[in-house]
């Protein structure tokens, strides 16, 4: 286990159950098939109501108009949290296979905002590549910067700082030089440990992890998984709309 994952867990009383789950489903879902066990039960029950760690875990939707490392109306109604490294496979399957999907269903048409938060947990290059997809996003290129660090065979290639700056050429950062200088900055660790952060504190351990409108999905699901999420939460913002005077 990286070191990284070996962190103490700061857990506050407001969301140490919603931490548990979450924890438990992640690990779960990135388990080889015969260890895993069905614990939708148990994310629904942790993550079921608008009180006590369920609004806690929704709260974390930061919706600032200006995130780089986001796409959709930041008054969206659902907002799905993403915690991913460059470096996890199963990360790769859902960039490529799923989120591109609910871009095209939930995010253009108005209904779902994706925010994305760096959670490096296999070391270094993870780290770094963290760090690259950020200093891309300064210069409005993350999302291409994603789509190429999780393209078939990328990570196999490493994210070494000269395989990081072909990447970034590949999603057409401008300015390579700042690019680098970013990358290697005091704000890109900052920020990164602000995602590392939230990221420990409710009990993530593995990557992907999901919340969405604060409730743990874990791994990379089956689109359905997600699109019935997303469609509940949806029904839900729309009702609680419905009953404002």
């Amino acid at each position: 286990m990286p070191s990284s994952a070996r962190k103490p867990l700061l857990v506050s009383a407001g969301v140490a159950l919603a931490a548990v789950t979450l924890g438990l489903v992640s690990w779960q879902a990135t388990a080889p098939e015969e260890r895993r066990t069905d614990t939708s039960a148990g994310s629904s029950a942790a993550a079921g109501s608008d009180s006590g760690p369920a609004a806690e875990l929704k709260a974390l939707a930061r919706r600032e108009a200006g995130d780089k490392l986001a796409v959709g109306r930041p008054d969206a109604p659902v907002v799905l949290i993403e915690y991913s490294d460059f470096r996890c496979g199963y990360c790769a399957k859902f960039a490529r296979d799923t989120e591109p999907e609910l871009v095209r269903k939930y995010v253009e048409d108005g209904t779902l905002r994706i925010e994305w938060r760096n959670f490096p947990i296999f070391g270094a290059e993870s780290e770094a590549a963290a760090k690259a997809a950020w200093a891309a996003g300064q210069q409005d290129r993350f999302a291409a910067f994603h789509e190429a660090a999780y393209a078939e065979g990328a990570k196999e290639k490493g994210f070494g700082e000269e395989r990081l700056v072909e990447l970034a050429r590949q999603a057409g950062v401008p300015d390579l030089e700042r690019f680098k200088a970013d990358l290697t900055g005091e704000a890109a660790t900052a920020a990164l440990k602000k995602d590392q952060d939230e990221g420990y504190r409710i009990g993530v351990r593995s990557t992907p992890s999901f919340l969405v409108d604060g409730r743990p999905v874990a791994g990379a699901q089956p689109l359905e998984t997600f699109t019935a999420a997303i469609e509940r939460a949806k029904a839900e913002a729309g009702a609680k709309g419905a009953a404002r005077p």
